[in-house]
């Protein structure tokens, strides 16, 4: 499609106006994908350090320290975004990594219990398909013009409801192939959850919300958030797979 021009055969300012907001797009995204790519970086650092420890991997596994984490990323997972959008830029970068560090010192003994079994290469397996799976649905929400706001109420019950399952299997049941089942579908619903909120974050430069320089922080940080859960069921699955 030929852009319209005036009658000097120049760009008009209409379409100058859209590669400035293209261009700004394209740098808020890319913020925001670094800052995620540094937050799983330093996730990996803080398990592996943990994971070369077994005297802390067992301190975390076998005490309800490791319920501490849990409930410590779901707190902040819940109370960082209002952190972020209302606070002070350090506390907002605060938040952000300290979420990381928590996610990293969770997944440590599970790392360290596949590097034990000597698959320490279904890591690097669940991680190239993580980021393939994650790659593909954050680009589909990306370009997709369908409007996917819709599909907030539903993941949300869906999320609460796997939540749940969880726990109580990793409590109660401690079965297999219950935790086989409920990672397959932790692993579609947060594949929709990446498109979801990658269009979400788009649409925040859209609506001029993006302005806040803590923006990029929030839309990594819900990015993050998928990310690792993707990768951690996809890991649970390999290794139940493998077994």
């Amino acid at each position: 499609m030929n852009e319209p021009r005036s009658q000097f055969g120049r760009p008009t300012a209409t379409t100058a106006s859209g590669a400035a907001v293209d261009q700004g797009l394209r740098q808020y995204m890319l913020g925001v994908y670094n800052y995620m790519a540094l937050a799983v970086a330093a996730t990996g650092v803080v398990s592996l350090l943990i994971a070369g420890n077994p005297a802390l991997v067992m301190q975390i596994a076998g005490t309800p320290i490791k319920w501490v984490l849990f409930a410590g990323i779901l707190g902040m997972g819940f109370f960082a975004p209002r952190v972020i959008f209302s606070g002070s830029p350090v506390a907002a970068h605060g938040m952000f990594w300290i979420y990381a560090a928590l996610w990293g010192a969770l997944i440590a003994p599970m790392l360290y219990s596949f590097q034990q079994a000597d698959a320490a290469r279904e890591i690097y397996r669940a991680f190239f398909i993580t980021a393939s799976v994650f790659g593909g649905m954050s680009l589909f929400g990306y370009t997709t013009k369908k409007d996917l706001s819709g599909w907030g109420s539903f993941l949300f019950m869906a999320t609460l409801g796997l939540l749940v399952a969880i726990i109580v299997n990793a409590l109660i049941f401690q079965s297999g192939l219950g935790s086989l089942i409920t990672s397959s579908l932790v692993v579609l619903v947060f594949s929709a959850v990446t498109a979801y909120e990658t269009q979400m974050i788009k649409n925040l430069y859209r609506e001029g919300e993006a302005s806040n320089s803590r923006a990029a922080i929030f839309g990594a940080f819900a990015l993050y958030g998928s990310f690792v859960t993707l990768f951690i069921h996809i890991l649970n699955i390999l290794g139940i797979m493998r077994e």
